[in-house]
Parts: structure tokens; C-alpha cells; sequence
């Protein structure tokens, strides 16, 4: 059971243990908790942007979770790399 409360920024894997609905596990950023949204005991709504396997984020979505089933990600994904740049070439104007 986790004792730990979940914040905006935490980075989480969401997997059937946290619900139901993720047949196919998932990592997300918690943009925020709904607290005025009313739940059973032990669940929670939040806002969140789920992540690709790089750390972009690629959906906006709002999840009803359980929170004893949430697992805190202790590595954050991996960043995807910096876009070479290619070499300017410049023009030399005549004068």
C-alpha cells in the first residue's frame, strides 16, 4: 500500500494494479489532482500527460486511478536527443 500522496510533476507507471482500464501500461505526468472531484475511498482523479518512452508528452488525459496501485517512476524517461544542427554555410557578398 502506498503511503506516499501523489503531486503535480510526480512522474508515475500506471499498470492494472493502479486500475482496470490499463490492459497496456502507461507513464505519466501528474499535472494535478482533482480533490473536488468526489471518489470511492482509496481512489483519486488527475490530470496528467501521458509520456512516450522518450518523456514527450503526447496526450492530455484525466484518470481515475486507485491510489495504493500508482508506482512512482524513480527514473525519469529517457529525454529524447537534441536536434543536430547543420552547418551554415556563409555567403560572401562582394563588395
Amino acid at each position: 500500500m502506498s503511503l506516499r500522496q501523489i503531486t503535480s510533476g510526480d512522474v508515475l507507471y500506471l499498470a492494472r494494479s493502479a486500475s482496470p482500464q490499463f490492459v497496456r501500461p502507461i507513464t505519466v505526468r501528474v499535472i494535478r489532482v482533482l480533490t473536488d472531484w468526489h471518489t470511492y475511498h482509496g481512489w483519486c482523479w488527475i490530470d496528467a500527460y501521458e509520456l512516450d518512452r522518450r518523456g514527450d508528452a503526447v496526450a492530455r488525459r484525466s484518470l481515475y486511478v486507485r491510489c495504493a496501485g500508482v508506482r512512482w517512476r524513480t527514473t525519469p524517461p529517457v529525454p529524447a536527443a537534441p536536434a543536430r544542427r547543420r552547418p551554415t554555410t556563409r555567403r560572401q557578398v562582394p563588395v
